[in-house]
């Protein structure tokens, strides 16, 4: 009997090498080479499509693709509107999180107008009823199929032709056609290319759930990410009962939107509200806090920023963030000191974004200065006052975008000053709050008190 060859897979790109390394050759990620046996050629599927054609664009008769809504408006929102006929998404999360549940949800409300079909590969069918009785739906009309072979999926995909199908997990699925173990790169790279083949040629949109890293990112090659129409990311602190359905990619839709949802005893609930989880209720104004609109989407959110200012009692002060740019803060906190004379060189400095929010955007920056220097005066910003801008290193308070829709979602949510870039002051009042425009970060620090 021939020996069987081994080659070295990278699990971040896919990329193959002969012998170990420490470092991938083709992406340069590190400790990312997993020993795999070489596996003999598999048979694709060829999609029904036009392949083989060469057709002029302008010739292509194009249309709007219809929508299956998922009958939960947060899930409809990060993906475009709906599920699309033939489009292939990719939702990842940490273990217990609440994907299941959701994508169960979801079924019991498309099975009323549609086929569906839920393929379970990580728990048995008395497992999912349990959870569709506990959760008290109506899954009369959601067939179950629990298996984990990707023959007999595709099989039944053929011959059932759901308009919805979820597969729960694409790290348990295995193909007869590679040697390997189910969850390693080659079956999952090779299951997500069948499945995803198989959409396309039938029409039926399918749902892949995916586990996560420690990192928290999806489990497997980087490729599987490109494979798919859409990729969803399910975050949420274990101990708290919010959820963040977050979308990285989205080919039908826009990209980095939000939805929000509560877990509760009889499953998801969706919260329409969200930016009342990132306001803290004090009983009256406290120093070092200070509330911005940060933009997620096409949503504006309200998230009370946090700042503590201590005296240090090492040589080395702390520079902390949690929900905020790490790196941004010593920046940040240098432009305080040279173009607004507030030196923080000996103090202590911890900002945190309250309800476990990340924020990424640069929006925030002129928010957490302003969080900052109240903590180091021990003295509360004005009341019922947001605040929204870029900081420079010149120490220029910079404009964002869409600044009318942030401004407008604070007055509604009663807020009466807002202090902002020149550039983003409005053409017309916006009833309700009171503009305070500024240039610098110097003008900022004096309009804090109103």
């Amino acid at each position: 009997m021939a020996k069987q060859k081994s080659v070295y897979v990278c699990s971040e790109c896919g990329g193959q090498t002969l012998k170990w390394q420490g470092q991938c050759p083709h992406c340069q990620s590190w400790n990312t080479l997993i020993e795999t046996v070489t596996e003999k050629q598999v048979s694709r599927f060829s999609p029904v499509s036009d392949t083989g054609q060469i057709q002029n664009l302008s010739e292509i008769e194009t249309q709007e693709e219809p929508r299956y809504p998922t009958g939960i408006s947060e899930l409809d929102r990060v993906l475009g509107g709906g599920m699309v006929r033939g489009g292939v998404v990719l939702l990842g999360g940490d273990p217990g999180i609440g994907k299941s549940t959701l994508l169960l949800q979801a079924l019991t409300y498309m099975s009323r107008s549609h086929d569906v079909l839920y393929v379970s590969g990580e728990e048995s069918a008395q497992q999912v009823a349990l959870r569709a009785k506990r959760l008290v739906l109506d899954v009369q009309s959601v067939p179950l199929y629990a298996e984990i072979q990707l023959e007999k999926i595709q099989q039944v995909l053929n011959d059932h032709k759901p308009r919805v199908a979820v597969i729960d997990s694409i790290q348990t699925i295995y193909s007869e056609a590679l040697q390997s173990a189910p969850g390693s790169v080659a079956q999952v790279r090779e299951c997500a290319a069948q499945l995803t083949r198989l959409a396309k040629s039938s029409g039926t949109a399918i749902i892949l759930i995916g586990h996560v890293t420690k990192e928290g990112a999806l489990a497997g090659p980087r490729v599987l990410e490109h494979m798919v129409d859409t990729v969803l990311y399910f975050e949420g602190d274990m101990h708290s009962s919010f959820r963040l359905v977050r979308a990285f990619k989205n080919r039908f839709g826009a990209v980095n939107e939000l939805g929000v949802f509560a877990m509760t005893e009889k499953g998801l609930r969706e919260v329409k509200n969200p930016s009342a989880l990132f306001l803290s209720h004090h009983d009256g104004q406290v120093a070092g806090s200070c509330v911005m609109v940060t933009q997620e989407g096409t949503r504006p959110l309200l998230v009370e920023i946090q700042a503590l200012v201590d005296e240090a009692r090492a040589p080395h002060p702390k520079r902390l963030c949690v929900g905020l740019e790490q790196n941004r803060l010593a920046m940040l906190l240098a432009v305080l000191h040279r173009h607004a004379g507030v030196p923080c060189f000996d103090q202590d400095v911890f900002v945190n974004a309250v309800g476990g929010v990340k924020i990424n955007e640069p929006g925030a920056d002129l928010a957490i200065l302003l969080a900052i220097v109240s903590s180091l005066k021990n003295k509360p910003l004005a009341e019922k006052m947001v605040v929204i801008g870029e900081v420079g290193l010149a120490g220029e308070v910079r404009p964002v975008q869409r600044g009318q829709e942030r401004l407008k979602e604070a007055a509604k949510l009663g807020f009466t000053h807002a202090i902002i870039p020149q550039a983003n002051k409005p053409k017309q009042p916006i009833a309700g709050i009171k503009i305070l425009p500024v240039h610098n970060v110097r003008e900022a620090v004096t309009q804090m008190y109103g």
